[in-house]
């Protein structure tokens, strides 16, 4: 069942929205480097397109109707954006989820330190990385400093033209020697060798103590720039991640070269769907949330029950409330858990079962399964629901095709699916092929990012199926 290159099928006019929806994309993901970015750049967007806040919505004291379009921001970590559709709410919703965190370096509480004049600040990495990958790199620091009082300043060094870049430091191999002896996984090591190097030069007045000087050099920086004193690192959240701009990858300008693609690739793919929508006959849902690269634990994760509490306030607002309601709501829902997919690479073609794997180009990917070693961790979707999208897609000439992550034995992954599963709602695995997933720099294909956002757009219309719940006489 080989599934056709997209390219070969699109007329002008559709090339033109592809390098459109390209251009749009790079800036957007240039501006969301973090979780905190990535709301803000959302939300921004949301409101340009005719979207309040859930605060705002509830002072208009007048309820919801069809075609109403409300956000909900939860601590600028994660976010969720509902169209109001034709039907009641309590029907059930068409919901997009992604997850705005990436793979990073994040900077310790008490980082900052010196060493024989060296200044460093001491990092914990936070998801899955090739540690490696990370060493004599140019590194952007961003994030937020909340001081007592709470005052709060944002910061921003490694991106603009005149901004300094940042770096750890890797041995030269002529003096590696045992560093190439080591296996991949044990040549870094995350304590002693990812510190980031912030500052040589000493203070003007601190003769006689030069490594110090260099130390309060750089606490007399932040000072001056940020209002910042050392003890405020213990309340600051700072994020190491690649200095530089998305790019257009190959001769051809066909693919996309950008850090963070998994997975604000499908978050971009997801809002974009969702702002082209005006009127849809189930209600639409676009959510967004943090920490999945980590377990989606802690703030904003899909472990914590924002989503559900935002549900209830939109459900609050159309029609009389209970809670049996909302139960029936959530199961009624159809989830499309937006999520990257490893893309087979010729140069470790060991790695996948080509007729299983997710290719560039060919479209976004449904993906009945994930997980990892006899599907641990996922969600396994069921075949009425996989059916049925099948139906729509092909109906609506939407490339697309299907994948598992990786061979039998070899690894996997994990998305959010499995949370959305447990209200009830049929839920499946879909999104785009990258390449170097959770690298510095990932690739993805324009036009499998172009099919996502016509694929995302379609499934908003679906009108769902007879499902469980109403054959099991749950409804």
């Amino acid at each position: 069942m080989k599934r056709r290159c997209v390219w070969n099928g699109y007329k002008q006019n559709e090339l033109s929205e592809l390098e459109e929806i390209s251009f749009i994309y790079r800036n957007f993901i240039d501006h969301s480097k973090t979780e905190r970015e990535c709301v803000k750049t959302v939300i921004g967007m949301a409101r340009d397109n005719g979207y309040i806040s859930l605060i705002e919505a509830k002072q208009q004291a007048r309820g919801l109707k069809a075609g109403d379009k409300v956000y909900v921001n939860y601590m600028d970590k994660a976010v969720v954006l509902f169209l109001i559709g034709e039907k009641p709410v309590s029907e059930g919703m068409n919901i997009l989820g992604a997850h705005i965190d990436s793979p990073r370096i994040d900077i310790k509480p008490n980082p900052l330190f010196d060493d024989e004049g060296y200044a460093y600040l001491d990092t914990h990495y936070y998801g899955g990385i090739k540690k490696y990958q990370w060493l004599a790199e140019p590194l952007a620091l961003h994030g937020v400093i909340i001081k007592k009082d709470g005052t709060r300043s944002d910061m921003e060094i490694g991106e603009a033209e005149n901004s300094p870049v940042l770096t750890i430091t890797d041995i030269l191999p002529h003096l590696g020697v045992k560093q190439a002896e080591k296996t991949v996984k044990d040549m870094v090591d995350g304590e002693k060798h990812l510190n980031l190097l912030v500052g040589n030069r000493p203070g003007d007045s601190d003769e006689g103590d030069q490594e110090q000087s260099v130390k309060r050099r750089i606490l007399e920086l932040l000072e001056r720039e940020y209002g910042m004193e050392e003890e405020d690192f213990l309340s600051a959240e700072l994020e190491l991640v690649p200095a530089g701009k998305a790019k257009e990858c190959g001769l051809d300008k066909s693919m996309i070269l950008a850090y963070g693609q998994d997975d604000r690739v499908c978050v971009f793919s997801s809002v974009w769907a969702m702002l082209k929508k005006e009127n849809v006959n189930r209600t639409a849902c676009c959510l967004l949330v943090d920490k999945e690269e980590i377990g989606s634990v802690g703030p904003g994760g899909m472990t914590t029950r924002f989503f559900e509490n935002a549900a209830a306030a939109i459900l609050e607002l159309t029609e009389p409330y209970s809670e049996r309601k909302l139960r029936v709501m959530l199961s009624q829902s159809y989830l499309l858990s937006s999520d990257v997919s490893a893309g087979y690479d010729p140069m470790y073609d060991d790695c996948f079962e080509k007729k299983n794997a997710s290719f560039l180009s060919k479209g976004m990917v449904l993906s009945k399964y994930t997980g990892s070693r006899g599907k641990s961790g996922s969600n396994d979707a069921n075949p009425e629901y996989m059916a049925a999208l099948r139906r729509l897609m092909d109906d609506n000439h939407i490339g697309w095709q299907t994948a598992e992550i990786g061979a039998v034995d070899v690894g996997g992954g994990g998305t959010i699916a499995y949370l959305m599963a447990a209200y009830g709602m049929e839920v499946i695995d879909c999104g785009i092929p990258v390449l170097s997933m959770h690298s510095l720099w990932e690739v993805s294909s324009k036009a499998d990012i172009y099919e996502a956002v016509k694929g995302y757009k379609t499934f908003l219309d679906f009108n769902g199926m007879i499902s469980l719940q109403e054959r099991e006489g749950l409804r």
